[in-house]
């Protein structure tokens, strides 16, 4: 029940219908739209939104469900009853696409049943009846025209007015040619007058012409003729079409007597019809506000988590503005939320936000919240929003409120929601705040529900130590005079009277004066609740800085993450290389050692010469040492960094680019990596320098992802020779480069030819030192052993 009758309309909802009938494709729908009122039974509420939620899910998917085409065959239905009576063909195309809609829209559900049983409730037990179409089909061709052979007695009319048809055009054109001929014919050709087919002839010659004038120019020197053996002519295709129209009533009257055992069941298909319409229409306005399904209670309260309204929402998107989301909860022990705050805070549009949705809700429609809400149900809905004051009923605004009040005061129950703006205003507050406390407490005894806005202080100390009322407030930004539109639940709000009169400038004379009329008690309260309001902003602030900085941890702690994992990485190429080095660097010193032994046994061991060659050997080696330790020399720019800047990580032969600097904070892009680093942590260098260094990691990533993708195995088995030698070409010099000590070649036995083929082109190769076969219990003289120098 609502209370008053404007309540729909003081609160918005009239204009969500309105949204809503919008969107409906047919009249149908919009008449269910107009009926849409608020419910109280929670089985009912349940149904209307899960179908809606099933609905909007089909439309954010995109299944293919076609609903573009139907039409109110409840009227056509009603007229197929009376008896005598017939459907023209325009009629029966709108059953026969409407039908089509239907059967589609049941198949569709049918191929995913159990998917949507909610919306599968709408048409439970209704068959497909498709001999209604066929019917149809038999007599309407795919535009909804009479087919020429609906009946064999139409065919033959048909056929008998073609035939007449041409023959009168054959008549016609022999005629008119022969006028021409004669020169009887006016400028101009052949033309229709009164539904004839008639020759424009000169005034002068029309006697030499037998024949029917049917008309004349304005200026009287054309007359248009129609020739008397064509008349005759077309007087017989008249009366055939006569015949056809006779005709095709008497097929239509056939029909409609047939499809008029169908009526309940056309009724019935038109029922869902109308049903799928409306829960459309409520789909596409729940997508168009961000609407979703709150958790359903049957108990009388309420928690909305970032509740928007929906109006409000629409507007500002139109803007690109946001709306600014509501928190709030109404339950058995927090009952009525007293709201004060500054003008044009957002206290009204709070208090209406609960209310629409409450209202939408128990129409069945979907609100915008987050999914984790929780609505109940409430019996009554009580709201006293604007002034109602009426000069017929001689109500001042006033009085208009306090029979209001009366109302809600015999009226309410724990089941009821009052919506009050501006409690008690509308008379001196003097008593105006009492009369209103005095309300309040009656309405707290009869545990109401509610959201109630006020300036008035009394309300908020009674809020402040009573049961079951709790105050909050619209935070405001007292630096920049400007409200948040965020609601605080826990404590009141001031007016900001005297700030909001001191911003828009009101001269200090007229503030001071004011200061001193209102006491020094209500000035202390006022000041003590703009200094706690100026605590919670300042803690809202802090909340704000902690969630960034938090955000800011762990973005670093990713960060840091990628880069430990991109260093376990370098390490492993690091170690590889290294390995790679130092197998280069044995192999020479030992080339190095076997010649000077081969030296000092040619020349016998003499003492001299054994001396020289092992100080040239320690030269040697300390030359490839030095070689080793050697590291690039970078030269390093004193310059200030900047932004795009290249710099070297100190004590390391890392570079990165500067991608940001905040304060001595560096954020380097490290590779694929991002990394924040200290300004003293890093030094300058050049973009040359940084481009052969980026350059140079390129070509050691690219040879250590070469090593490790080659495979020292090579199959040759089933080649011809001239493409085994080039494989082993190719992939031999490739073995060279990388550095491979040894490769193995699988040629298979077979006759030997290709082992032979092969082992001789690799004598070629100075690389290669020495051939063999693997293991006879491996393969035998069918594999060979390639070893490298």
């Amino acid at each position: 029940m609502l209370y008053p009758d404007n309540c729909q309309e003081r609160l918005g909802f009239n204009e969500v219908r309105q949204m809503v009938h919008q969107h409906c494709l047919s009249t149908m729908g919009q008449a269910l739209v107009s009926k849409m009122q608020v419910i109280t039974k929670h089985d009912q509420i349940n149904k209307f939104l899960r179908q809606t939620h099933e609905f909007k899910s089909i439309l954010e998917n995109q299944e293919p469900l076609q609903i573009s085409t139907f039409f109110d065959i409840k009227v056509l239905a009603d007229k197929i009853k009376v008896e005598g009576t017939y459907l023209v063909e325009e009629e029966l195309f709108q059953i026969y696409a409407s039908l089509q809609t239907v059967f589609s829209v049941l198949r569709f559900f049918e191929e995913r049943a159990t998917v949507y049983p909610n919306l599968e409730a709408l048409f439970e037990h209704l068959p497909i009846e498709k001999n209604i179409l066929k019917k149809i089909e038999s007599v309407l061709d795919a535009k909804g025209k009479m087919k020429p052979n609906a009946s064999s007695e139409l065919q033959d009319i048909t056929a008998a007015i073609a035939k007449g048809e041409q023959e009168v055009r054959k008549k016609m054109d022999a005629i008119y040619k022969n006028a021409i001929a004669q020169n009887w014919v006016a400028d101009g050709s052949l033309t229709v007058r009164d539904g004839r087919m008639c020759i424009p002839i000169l005034a002068e010659n029309k006697r030499k012409l037998k024949g029917f004038i049917h008309d004349e120019s304005a200026s009287g020197q054309t007359v248009y003729l129609e020739p008397e053996e064509v008349f005759t002519l077309n007087n017989k295709l008249r009366d055939l079409e006569f015949d056809r129209r006779r005709e095709i009533v008497r097929i239509l009257i056939a029909l409609t007597t047939e499809l008029r055992p169908y009526t309940p069941l056309l009724l019935s298909y038109h029922g869902f019809l109308t049903k799928l319409d409306f829960v459309r229409a409520k789909a596409l306005f729940a997508i168009d506000i961000q609407a979703t399904m709150p958790v359903l209670l049957k108990e009388p309260k309420t928690r909305l988590v970032n509740a928007r309204h929906p109006l409000l929402l629409l507007s500002f998107a139109t803007e690109k503005k946001t709306v600014v989301p509501l928190n709030i909860h109404i339950n058995e022990n927090l009952r009525i939320v007293l709201v004060s705050g500054p003008n044009a805070g957002g206290k009204s549009v709070c208090m209406k936000t609960v209310g629409l949705l409450q209202l939408m809700l128990q129409s069945g429609l979907l609100v915008p919240v987050d999914e984790g809400s929780e609505m109940g149900i409430f019996d009554q809905v009580f709201a006293d929003i604007g002034d109602d004051q009426s000069i017929e009923s001689d109500l001042s605004t006033y009085s208009a409120h306090l029979t209001k009040m009366r109302y809600f005061v015999a009226h309410a129950s724990p089941k009821t929601l009052v919506l009050i703006d501006e409690f008690g205003t509308g008379t001196d507050p003097q008593f105006g705040g009492p009369m209103a406390e005095a309300v309040l407490e009656v309405l707290n005894k009869k545990k109401v529900r509610g959201v109630i806005t006020t300036h008035y202080s009394n309300l908020k100390l009674f809020a402040g130590h009573t049961d079951g009322l709790e105050n909050a407030s619209m935070l405001f930004d007292n630096s920049k005079m400007k409200p948040l539109y965020v609601l605080d639940i826990g404590k009141p709000g001031s007016s900001y009277a005297f700030e909001i009169a001191q911003n828009i400038g009101l001269q200090p004379e007229v503030l001071q004066l004011a200061r001193e009329k209102t006491g020094a008690s209500q000035n202390s309260i006022d000041s003590l609740l703009v200094n706690l309001e100026k605590e919670k902003r300042q803690v809202h602030e802090a909340k704000v800085a902690l969630a960034n900085q938090q955000n800011k941890a762990k973005n670093l702690v990713a960060e840091n993450e990628k880069l430990k994992q991109f260093l376990e990485e370098n390490k492993k190429v690091l170690i590889k290389e290294a390995k790679l080095e130092a197998q280069n660097i044995i192999k020479e010193a030992n080339k190095l050692v076997e010649n000077t032994i081969a030296e000092i046994k040619e020349k016998k061991a003499d003492k001299v010469v054994t001396q020289q060659l092992r100080q040239n050997l320690k030269k040697n080696l300390a030359k490839n040492e030095v070689k080793e330790e050697r590291k690039p020399v970078v030269s390093f720019d004193d310059s200030a960094i900047e932004v795009g800047d290249w710099v070297q990580l100190i004590n390391t032969e890392t570079n990165g680019q500067v991608l940001e600097i905040n304060r001595d904070n560096l954020v380097l892009a490290l590779g694929d990596l991002r990394s924040v680093v200290k300004r003293n942590k890093v030094q300058k260098i050049s973009n040359r320098q940084a481009k052969k260094a980026v350059q140079s990691n390129s070509y050691a990533g690219r040879m250590n992802e070469a090593i490790t993708n080659f495979k020292p195995e090579l199959d040759l088995r089933g080649m011809r020779g001239e493409t085994a030698l080039q494989e082993v070409e190719n992939y031999l010099d490739k073995a060279i480069m990388l550095g491979f000590p040894s490769i193995k070649l699988i040629h298979g036995k077979g006759d030997g030819i290709l082992r032979k083929l092969i082992r001789d082109y690799l004598k070629k190769y100075t690389e290669v030192t020495r051939l063999e076969d693997e293991h006879a219990d491996r393969g035998g003289d069918g594999i060979t052993y390639v070893y490298l120098s």
